[in-house]
């Protein structure tokens, strides 16, 4: 089902948490909107699963008006799956009876909805587990319940409120792995929010960054980091610096430093990043802010008559004081 949203707006009081967002969603399509912390992520997600009623706006799924503000169609008519941070799970059923509670709601028989069920938990590698309370799973069962209970409801729009947040680091990497497999065998669209950029660019096909209220860009995980639309979005997504310079002849002007860059000729802001950076000759720098991440090595380059220091990495050790020499290949000029 593909999810259209039409000039969406939700205001508390006088303050405008979701302002005039528009954008569609294809069917079958995992949409990830990214975004700090009260930027109005969860608030656009409970608009569209009709949990709010929006001030202004129309949301149309599968080409039908649910909400808009003379339309509100109710959460439970809408055929659309919510998994939630919290779970959200019954404590005293059995896994089996929670993935077949949405299934007996519309009114499937018991015998239906219990063969539903665990259709729906052996696509998630859970039916082992079909009588087993929720308390006696792991967090990352407890979320694959969730999913199967979707399925169950035959949900073909899935809304994802950082279903992950809640996990141990190691516990997640294998989470997106089930929830990539659980969109590709549902064939759902799938619109999920997150404020975590990594996890945002490993399952996405296409992200939108959320900053107060409103959509900075939609794009693809790539294109986001290798265009972004504007200093917020290079600022929030990976590491960068983002400089003044003067372009001539495709050549950027910043300091003592002369960059390649797809813009026309004046002022521009441009994007370094440290796929842009090669070390071992060039202008001299200094690093500061060095540490290892796991396989590479990463720190500041600070380069005499720069207002910002340089993200590099590195696959050899780099320590807090040592004196290289760089290259910069390439940048991206920011748009306007």
């Amino acid at each position: 089902m593909s999810v259209n949203l039409k000039g969406v707006t939700k205001r508390f009081g006088g303050t405008v948490v979701v302002s005039g967002i528009t954008t569609r969603i294809e069917e079958g399509e995992f949409f990830v909107i990214l975004g700090p912390s009260g930027c109005g992520k969860s608030t656009l997600l409970r608009l569209i699963a009709g949990l709010d009623h929006p001030d202004d706006g129309q949301i149309d799924v599968g080409g039908t008006e649910l909400s808009s503000p003379s339309r509100h169609v109710a959460p439970e008519k809408r055929g659309i799956g919510v998994v939630f941070q919290s779970y959200a799970l019954w404590p005293h059923m059995s896994v089996r009876d929670n993935a077949a509670f949405p299934a007996e709601a519309a009114g499937a028989t018991r015998a239906e909805a219990r063969r539903i069920a665990e259709e729906s938990l052996a696509l998630v590698d859970l039916l082992p587990y079909a009588d087993r309370a929720p308390a006696a799973l792991s967090g990352g069962q407890r979320q694959r319940v969730a999913l199967a209970r979707c399925l169950a409801g035959g949900a073909r729009t899935v809304l994802m409120d950082e279903p992950l947040a809640n996990l141990d680091p190691h516990l997640r990497d294998r989470m997106e792995t089930e929830i990539q497999r659980f969109h590709r065998q549902s064939g759902a669209t799938t619109i999920y929010i997150t404020h975590d950029q990594r996890e945002a660019m490993s399952l996405a096909d296409r992200i939108a960054v959320m900053w107060d209220g409103a959509f900075l860009q939609v794009a693809t995980p790539q294109e986001i980091h290798d265009r972004p639309a504007d200093e917020k979005v290079a600022r929030f997504i990976g590491r960068s610096a983002v400089l003044p310079g003067e372009v001539a002849g495709g050549m950027a002007r910043i300091g003592p430093l002369c960059v390649p860059v797809a813009a026309t000729d004046g002022p521009a802001r441009i994007v370094i990043r440290p796929g842009d950076i090669r070390i071992g000759d060039g202008v001299p720098a200094r690093l500061e802010n060095a540490c290892y991440r796991g396989g590479v090595w990463e720190a500041a380059a600070r380069i005499a008559g720069l207002a910002e220091a340089l993200p590099i990495s590195a696959a050899t050790p780099l320590s807090d004081g040592q004196d290289i020499a760089l290259t910069v290949s390439g940048g991206w000029a920011l748009p306007g």
